[in-house]
């Protein structure tokens, strides 16, 4: 049976493009089995112009009615090669909006869905830390009963010689990161002792905002006031509200056992379970930016006016943050 002019024209083209369509299968199956890192220059370099090449070689062989399966040979290799070629690009932009959209959309609503539980740890742990000031301010021993004087006294002679010495880069990032196991673990309990109905995150509310309320006010009282009030300034509003948001997931988390409403315990915990995770995420950031600036920052030779205004600029950030952002436009 002789063959037609269409089938000569195909065989014709698949044999004269044959060589290139191997030599791109080969490279697509190596990044497959080792990734684009493990490939040679050369042949990485080579990749770009075959996919292009091959999107070409489909669009003929479509427009020609060639044979189905030399269409359904060139699109299989046309699609894997763009995923060899952007399929990482892509997973990388959808990792990064789903990081932006976690940082300035979920977290902040979960925060606000919560707002009854923040705002009683916030009461929890800001109403002993004043009494613990104003006590210790008036009667200094009164620090004693809530903070070992092991601890009160090299922190008021550190904070009595203020900040005219740097420390070295390495002494900045061994503090950064003792501040940050410091204060996830403080964090951490004031979350996950929750569970036993909130008790446990109110416990360590108020023992917290009391414990730094005390150090704060025996500073002060031996005059070292201003030193520690500028050491805090810059990373209290992330440290101070990280704790207060991880209480008030752990308060939610606890309500959610106590008070189920018409649900089990069970599916009450799993349906809070989603915000109070992202809330203690969230939180977790927060204390890593302070660590940041606690490690950095409060402690450097920066003039105390500096620290101080730019403490300020950072609480109202937060404050408008975790107010506004992530609302939708009224209008939409």
């Amino acid at each position: 049976m002789a063959l037609t002019v269409s089938a000569l024209t195909e065989a014709a083209f698949a044999e004269r493009r044959r060589l290139d369509w191997t030599e791109l299968d080969t490279l697509v199956k190596k990044v497959a089995t080792g990734g684009l890192a493990k490939l040679p220059p050369a042949e990485l370099a080579r990749i770009a112009p075959l996919y292009r090449d091959v999107c070409a070689d489909l669009a003929r062989a479509e427009a020609s009615r060639y044979s189905a399966p030399l269409v359904s040979f060139l699109h299989s290799l046309t699609a894997a090669s763009h995923t060899t070629l952007y399929g990482a690009h892509a997973k990388r932009r959808a990792f990064v909006r789903a990081t932006a959209r976690a940082a300035f959309e979920a977290f902040p609503r979960a925060v606000r869905a919560h707002k009854g539980a923040v705002l009683i740890a916030a009461a929890l742990f800001f109403l002993p830390f004043v009494g613990g000031v104003v006590a210790s301010l008036l009667h200094p021993d009164f620090a004693y009963r809530i903070v070992p004087e092991a601890t009160l006294g090299p922190l008021t002679e550190a904070y009595a010689r203020g900040f005219d010495e740097a420390r070295g880069g390495g002494v900045d990032a061994q503090m950064a990161g003792f501040y940050v196991n410091n204060n996830v673990g403080i964090a951490l309990r004031c979350f996950a002792l929750g569970v036993f109905g909130g008790v446990g995150s109110a416990f360590y509310l108020v023992e917290n905002g009391l414990s730094i309320g005390a150090i704060l006010g025996y500073v002060a009282a031996h005059g070292a006031g201003d030193n520690i009030v500028t050491f805090v300034v810059g990373h209290g509003s992330f440290e101070l509200g990280a704790i207060v948001l991880a209480g008030g997931a752990g308060l939610s988390m606890g309500w959610a056992i106590v008070a189920p409403g018409d649900k089990t315990r069970t599916a009450s915990l799993q349906a809070a379970a989603r915000d109070v995770a992202t809330i203690v995420f969230g939180a977790a950031v927060m204390l890593l930016i302070a660590a940041s600036i606690e490690g950095f920052w409060s402690g450097s030779i920066v003039p105390a006016a500096v620290k101080r205004g730019v403490g300020l600029v950072l609480f109202l950030l937060v404050m408008l943050y975790l107010t506004l952002a992530g609302r939708r436009p009224r209008w939409t």
